[in-house]
């Protein structure tokens, strides 16, 4: 078993969002070190920031942190990357409930060619509200989720 518990956090990062950053601060409190890996591809490239750009404003953002967060860059598959560091997980964002499938369908294909990487998903917060319909909120309001709730519903 490592000596650390690693999280690889991959995506295009095109560029990073608060979301990103939100996820990669949890991600913290669970994991030791967080490498941000940069997906890339350069037949199907059509980013708004180059390679370069990307990991300097990733590490800018996270500066702070020191050996905590680490920005990468990776080509092929990602639980080859994953393995080759030694990260035990991969962390996802949702952004919205229709993710679920395609993060779902992506996680049991990796755990069925690396099974000793696992694959969580997890989403911001405010997220949560952005995806529910309103008959939901609707409906769970009236049975007093508003009373028990730790959401913060903006106006």
């Amino acid at each position: 078993m490592a000596s650390t518990n690693v999280a690889v956090y991959p995506g295009s990062f095109d560029p990073i969002t608060n979301g990103h950053i939100d996820l990669v601060k949890r991600t913290l409190r669970v994991f030791d070190r967080v490498i941000i890996a940069i997906a890339t591809n350069p037949e199907k490239d059509h980013s708004l920031f180059s390679v370069e750009e990307r990991l300097t404003m990733i590490r800018e953002v996270f500066r702070g942190l020191g050996k905590r967060v680490k920005v990468d860059t990776f080509e092929g598959l990602l639980v080859d990357y994953a393995e080759t560091i030694g990260a035990q997980v991969i962390v996802r964002g949702l952004k919205a409930i229709s993710d679920f499938e395609y993060e779902f369908q992506m996680a049991m294909m990796n755990r069925e060619l690396k099974p000793n990487i696992e694959t969580f998903s997890s989403s911001k917060r405010s997220w949560v509200w952005e995806a529910m319909s309103l008959t939901w909120c609707r409906r769970k309001f009236s049975k007093g989720l508003r009373q028990n709730s730790h959401f913060e519903v903006k106006g």
